[in-house]
């Protein structure tokens, strides 16, 4: 098996969007992970918020690699800082 040292985006795209099965999984991560931030319940809808916007993190680096394979420019490096 190759060994292999760097993930790029094109990966990430073949997974996620080119494979018939990486695409029902991402699309089910987004619909459990991509949820808007909570508007009313005082600290608990902050620490609410906080919480979701770290899970919906995760989803949109998927979709932002994905985007960059396809020639999407970004302006966003957070994998960058890795």
């Amino acid at each position: 098996m190759t060994r292999v040292t760097k993930v790029t985006p094109e990966m990430y795209a073949r997974v996620f969007e080119n494979h018939a099965e990486g695409a029902l999984i991402l699309e089910d991560l987004v619909r459990i992970f991509h949820r808007p931030a909570k508007l009313t319940g005082g600290i608990d809808a902050i620490l609410n918020t906080y919480h979701r916007e770290g899970s919906r993190a995760v989803v949109d680096y998927i979709v932002t690699q994905c985007n960059r394979a396809n020639g999407v420019d970004t302006d966003e490096r957070s994998d960058e800082q890795q």
